[in-house]
């Protein structure tokens, strides 16, 4: 689609400098929308994004950036006067929460105990006659050169063994990538900013009904992220604004990286996906823009999957 359906239109993008939220802004700048993107980086990763930014203004389309902490309540105050005012008689269309700001630490230590993965590589060795180091090397060196079917004997993430997620942590991670998304559609309701017929975004993961290790904190916020977003897509309906969360596919983004063990869940995910391929940001992007126009009004409350049927795959390779 190369339609600009969304002339005259706002996007807030949070978290919108890499991963699915820049992947969004820069599609629906394609379609014509004019964005407020707020992010966090340091200097080296705004010089990074500011030719995609640039970009973006070259299909036409205004663009707010803001590179500051979203989470503060100060700030989002400042940058919605600021959003208001250039706005002028245009209204937001579209909210992204993309926050990905999260503890990842786990909930106790590991008790030493030889993988499933570790045994096979020794028994390997054993097989082969050659040292079980030299193999183990060979194989976690092919494996972080892409070879992801070796994930099975690659040696273990590793996890730190003396910190481990606190209460605080807890908190922090959970507004973070999670309740802030209310703070910020309410004050956009409050003050009329939203469009006749908004669309509110969360995104989500499968980590919102499977433990995966060091993800406990971010998974709570994801299951909050979902509630809240119910709540949204009731309570504000009658005002026009529909609610709903994305749970993507394990996509190659900055927030993945920093998982603990974050090639392993990749390798599995090309193994259960039918495509054969990780979900990319630029999958995540075509489906909100599908939602934000006129004919996907109806679509409100919902989880929805984005992920080529990677969550329905029994199959391991």
């Amino acid at each position: 689609m190369s339609d600009r359906i969304f002339d005259g239109c706002w996007g807030v993008v949070l978290g919108g400098s890499s991963g699915f939220g820049l992947a969004t802004a820069q599609r629906l700048a394609e379609h014509g929308m004019n964005l407020c993107i707020v992010h966090r980086d340091r200097r080296a990763a705004v010089r990074r994004v500011e030719p995609e930014f640039e970009k973006m203004r070259g299909n036409g389309v205004e663009l707010l950036t803001f590179n500051t902490d979203a989470l503060s309540a100060e700030r989002r105050t400042e940058i919605l006067d600021e959003l208001a005012t250039k706005m002028r008689d245009e209204r937001a269309r579209l909210l992204l929460h993309s926050i990905a700001f999260g503890n990842l630490k786990l909930i106790a230590p590991e008790r030493p105990r030889p993988t499933a993965g570790e045994g096979g590589a020794a028994a390997l060795a054993a097989k082969l006659g050659v040292d079980p180091d030299t193999l183990r090397g060979a194989v976690d060196e092919l494996f972080a050169e892409g070879q992801s079917d070796l994930h099975t004997i690659a040696s273990a993430p590793q996890y730190s063994q003396t910190a481990f997620l606190d209460h605080e942590d807890f908190a922090r991670t959970i507004y973070c990538m999670g309740t802030s998304m209310l703070d910020w559609t309410q004050d956009l309701l409050a003050r009329g900013l939203f469009a006749d017929d908004a669309r509110v975004f969360g995104l989500t993961s499968e980590g919102n009904t499977l433990a995966w290790k060091g993800y406990a904190a971010v998974a709570a916020a994801k299951v909050s992220l979902e509630s809240v977003a119910r709540s949204i897509a009731v309570e504000m309906a009658p005002y026009g604004v529909r609610c709903n969360v994305i749970q993507a596919g394990v996509t190659e983004t900055p927030a993945l990286a920093a998982i603990p063990g974050s090639a392993h869940l990749k390798a599995q995910a090309l193994g259960r996906n039918p495509f054969g391929r990780l979900t990319t940001p630029r999958d995540v992007a075509n489906v909100i823009a599908l939602l934000t126009r006129d004919e996907a009004s109806w679509v409100n409350g919902e989880v929805i999957r984005v992920d080529g049927g990677e969550h329905i795959s029994g199959a391991t390779s």
